[in-house]
C-alpha cells in the first residue's frame, strides 16, 4: 500500500469514514489521527446518560444489570464499578499464541472510531487512555483462540484492555511485559472502569475486523501477483492473449473478469514472444491459462465483496447496549459477527482458488510441450529439475481446501442459553489468513517456474513489465542449470512475495 497521500491529512475518530487504507495508515504512523472537541462533548453526553441511568432504579442491561444470562439480576450503585472489572477479568480466557502486534494495534484504532460515535457511554478518559497506548506502540497481548464471535470477540477484547487497569501483558519490541510495570515508567496509573465501561471495550467485532483488515491488505496484493504470475507463465507456455480480448469480456460483464482480462492484456503488451506465434496451429489453451479472467476475477468479486463489508463495520457502532438518549438504552445484537464472519469464508474460498489455478500452471510449464524441455531442465534424467515444487505446490492447495471448510456455517450456544447462535467469526479470519499466507509460497513458486520457462523462449523479449519482474527474480536466484539445492531458491521467492517486491501495473 502507498501511504503518501496521507502525509498531510489528519483524521478524525468518530467523525470521519475509516477506510482499509486509512487503518493501515494510521497503524503504520502514516496519518495522523484525533479526537475534536465536537466528538469529546458527544462522548461526554453519552457518559452522562450512562450515569443518570447507573443511578436510577429502572433495570437497563449492562449498566446496572449483570452480563448474559445474569441480565436479571440488578446491581447496586456500590457495586457497579467492581463489575465492571470483574467483566474483563473474567472474560480473558483466551488460549494460544499471541496475534501479530499489528492486529492489536488495529484493533485499538477500530475500538477507539467505534467509541467516539458517542453511543457507547465510556469516559472520555478512557478513550484518551488507549490513544496514548495506540500513539506510544504500547501494544497489548492478546492470544489467538478463545473467541466465537457473538457477544462480538469477548476473549480477545478483554485481554486487549486488560492493561487499562494494570492487568495483562504488553509487547515492549519483541518481549513481553507486565502491564503493571509499563504504566508505572509511563507514570500512569490504572484505571477504575465505571459503569458500562468494561462491556462497552469487550463488546465490539473488532478482532474479526482487524484479521478481515489485515487480509484484504494482503489479499489487495496477491490478486494483481497471480495476474503478474498468469502472464509469465503463458508466456513460457507460449500461450494465446486472444480469450484476454474486450469483446469476449464486455458480453459477460462481470467486474473482476474485465479487471483482469484488461491486466492480461497490459502484461503481455507488445510481447515479441506472443506475435511470434500468433499464427501457430494450437486451437486453444487449458482453462488454468485462457480461464484466468474468469477464476482470477471471481476472486477479485469476493475481495471487493469483503472490502465493502469491512468498511462498513470499522464505521459502525458494535457494542451492546447502546445508549440513544437521556432515558433510552436497547439491548440489541450488533455486536454479532455474521456480517464478515460469511463473508471471510465466501473470501476465504476466493483466495483459496488463485492457489489452486496456480498450481495447475506450475504442472503445464513441467509438461515439456510446445518446445519446453521436461521438468524445465535441458539435463534431464541426471537431473530432476523442478519436478518436486510442484509436490509443495500441490500439498499447499490441499491445505487451503481443508481450511475452506466455513466456519460460519458452525455455532455452539454458550452462555447458559442466553448466547444461543455465535457467528464463529473469529475463526473464520484466522482461517482466511492462512490461506492467504499458503498463496504467498504457491505464487512465489510459479514465479521461479514461470522464469525458468522465459529463459527457453530467447531470444524473444516480453512486454517491459514481465521483463522487470524476470529481473527482479533474478537478482535472487539464477536460472537451474544442474540440479542444486532449491530450499533457499524457494525461501527468496516467498520473501520476494512477502515483502511485494514484485512490480504490478
Amino acid at each position: 500500500m502507498l501511504f503518501t497521500n496521507f502525509y498531510k491529512m489528519t483524521f478524525k475518530y468518530g467523525t470521519d469514514n475509516l477506510t482499509v487504507d486509512k487503518v493501515l495508515a494510521i497503524s503504520k504512523g502514516k496519518l495522523n489521527a484525533v479526537i475534536t472537541s465536537e466528538t469529546k462533548e458527544q462522548v461526554i453526553t453519552c457518559r452522562k446518560r450512562v450515569e443518570a441511568m447507573a443511578s436510577g432504579d429502572k433495570a437497563v442491561y449492562g449498566i446496572n444489570t449483570g452480563f448474559g444470562p445474569l441480565c436479571d439480576v440488578q446491581i447496586t450503585s456500590e457495586e457497579t464499578n467492581k463489575l465492571q472489572e470483574n467483566l474483563l477479568i473474567t472474560h480473558a480466557v483466551g488460549v494460544g499464541e499471541p496475534i501479530d502486534k499489528m492486529l492489536s494495534k488495529i484493533m485499538m484504532i477500530c475500538k477507539v472510531h467505534a467509541l467516539c460515535q458517542g453511543y457507547s457511554g465510556v469516559r472520555l478518559e478512557l478513550i484518551e487512555r488507549i490513544l496514548y497506548f495506540i500513539d506510544n506502540d504500547l501494544l497489548p497481548v492478546v492470544p489467538e483462540q478463545g473467541s466465537v464471535g457473538a457477544s462480538g470477540d469477548l476473549a480477545p477484547l478483554s485481554h486487549l484492555f486488560l492493561p487499562l487497569i494494570g492487568v495483562g501483558e504488553f509487547w515492549i519490541g519483541n518481549k513481553i511485559e507486565q502491564a503493571k510495570a509499563v504504566l508505572e515508567k509511563h507514570h500512569l496509573k490504572p484505571i477504575v472502569l465505571k459503569a458500562k465501561e468494561g462491556l462497552g471495550l469487550i463488546n465490539g467485532t473488532q478482532f474479526i475486523l482487524a484479521h478481515t483488515i489485515i487480509g484484504l491488505d494482503k489479499m489487495g496484493y496477491l490478486l494483481d501477483l497471480a495476474d503478474v504470475a498468469g502472464a509469465m507463465s503463458i508466456e513460457g507456455y507460449q500461450g494465446s492473449s486472444s480469450p484476454f480480448r474486450d469483446e469476449l469480456h464486455k458480453i459477460r460483464p462481470f467486474r473482476g473478469t474485465i479487471e483482469v482480462a484488461e491486466r492480461m492484456f497490459m502484461l503481455l503488451y507488445k510481447s515479441q514472444n506472443v506475435i511470434a506465434h500468433e499464427d501457430c496451429k494450437r486451437v486453444q489453451d487449458p482453462y488454468s491459462m485462457r480461464c484466468i479472467p474468469q477464476v482470477h476475477g471471481a476472486s477479485r468479486n469476493a475481495y471487493y465483496h469483503l472490502k465493502e463489508l469491512a468498511e462498513i463495520e470499522m464505521n459502525s457502532v458494535t457494542d451492546n447496549p447502546i445508549v440513544l438518549s437521556d432515558i433510552e438504552a436497547i439491548s440489541g445484537g450488533n455486536f454479532h459477527g455474521q456480517p464478515l464472519a460469511m463473508a471471510l469464508d465466501y473470501a476465504s474460498i476466493a483466495a483459496s482458488e488463485l492457489g489452486n489455478i496456480s498450481d495447475r500452471r506450475c504442472y503445464l510449464l513441467l509438461e515439456g510441450k510446445f518446445g519446453l524441455p521436461r521438468l524445465l531442465t535441458s539435463g534431464g534424467g541426471l537431473n530432476s529439475g523442478f519436478m518436486i515444487p510442484q509436490y509443495t505446490t500441490a500439498a499447499l492447495v490441499t491445505e487451503n481446501k481443508s481450511l475452506c471448510f466455513p466456519p460460519s456455517a458452525d455455532s455452539i450456544p454458550t452462555s447458559l442459553g442466553q448466547e444461543d447462535h455465535v457467528s464463529m467469526g473469529s475463526i473464520s479470519g484466522r482461517k482466511f489468513n492462512q490461506i492467504l499466507g499458503n498463496i504467498d509460497k504457491i505464487l512465489a513458486i510459479e514465479l521461479m517456474y514461470a522464469a525458468q520457462a522465459l529463459e527457453f523462449r530467447r531470444p524473444n523479449t516480453f512486454s517491459d513489465i514481465i521483463e522487470e519482474n524476470f529481473k527482479i527474480i533474478r537478482k535472487k536466484i539464477a536460472k537451474l542449470e544442474d540440479d542444486r539445492l532449491l530450499k533457499d531458491d524457494i525461501n527468496a521467492m516467498i520473501l520476494l512475495v512477502k515483502n511485494q517486491a514484485f512490480n504490478l501495473k
